[in-house]
């Protein structure tokens, strides 16, 4: 299983490839921070923190979550 952590001030999101599906329920909304063709494909610096924890809540299988 691979695990990668995206880390930025005081909140780190975490994306968990064995839970992926690519339903990309978890990236629409917020595609000026989740740019699955960059590298790293998060870049949390074109947001604001509260606009990426709600895109990330709406990850409903867990594939992204936040870590405190």
């Amino acid at each position: 299983m691979e695990i990668k952590k995206y880390e930025k001030e005081v909140i780190t999101i975490v994306w968990e490839n064995e839970k992926h599906l690519h339903s990309a329920n978890c990236t629409n909304g917020l595609s000026e921070v989740i740019r699955s063709k960059d590298k790293p494909w998060i870049q949390q610096e074109y947001a604001i923190k509260q606009a990426i924890i709600d895109e990330v809540s709406k990850c409903h299988l867990g594939v992204l979550s936040i870590e405190n």
